[in-house]
């Protein structure tokens, strides 16, 4: 999926500029937009993968105009009507009209913090050995699927070396749309810049990405 939120190595948008001492929110709502993630996300009606593809399905005029915890709170609209919780009149309404979708589970506020320190584990054992090993040279795949995916479009079609053996991990591309965790081997690729970016690039310069086994060949 070549959403918005893919940006690597696209034209027009300027150098990344770090805020320096960021605060962890810039305003009050914001903490309040968390919040309402985690608890909707705690219900159990949809994973991680499917909740970051909804922020990166966003138009991409939408996506562009909005701030960080304003892609949140659309795709919390867009998740809680897919899953039935609440109806578009509501949302424009502001207010419930019809008994929605009862929740599988409610994160109580006494439990917030142990779902916090526990997290979401998504590591998972794999059949079999790993197609790739340290210091194989592999291509990533050269596709451009509708749905979701982590591999990034400035990798797509250019020539890695394996830097590391990761073990195996839920594959988001499945796990987004219901097809299952299909857990895979993940490793670190190492690009030269001038694989990724060409002629003019810096020679010296890298960039990693780690990788489902299902997105490399062999080079």
């Amino acid at each position: 999926m070549n959403g918005p939120q893919d940006l690597g190595g696209q034209m027009g948008f300027g150098p990344v500029a770090p805020e320096k001492r960021e605060p962890l929110f810039h305003a009050d709502w914001e903490k309040r937009a968390l919040g309402m993630t985690i608890a909707a996300g705690a219900m159990g009606h949809w994973n991680i993968d499917e909740s970051r593809h909804a922020r990166e399905s966003l138009h991409p005029a939408d996506y562009y105009s909005s701030t960080y915890y304003e892609i949140w709170i659309k795709a919390l609209e867009v998740l809680l009507a897919r899953h039935g919780f609440v109806s578009p009149q509501e949302l424009g309404d502001g207010r419930t009209l019809a008994p929605g979708t009862t929740p599988k589970r409610v994160l109580a506020p006494e439990n917030v913090s142990a779902v916090l320190a526990k997290g979401g584990p998504c590591g998972r054992s794999v059949a079999g050995e790993a197609r790739f090993k340290v210091g194989d040279r592999i291509r990533a795949r050269n596709f451009n699927p509708e749905t979701h995916t982590r591999l990034p479009r400035y990798a797509r079609g250019k020539f890695g070396v394996i830097e590391a053996v990761r073990g195996g991990f839920v594959f988001p591309d499945t796990n987004a749309h219901g097809g299952g965790e299909n857990p895979q081997y993940v490793y670190t690729v190492v690009f030269s810049a001038p694989e990724l970016w060409g002629d003019g690039a810096d020679a010296i310069l890298t960039v990693s990405i780690d990788a489902w086994e299902s997105y490399l060949e062999p080079a």
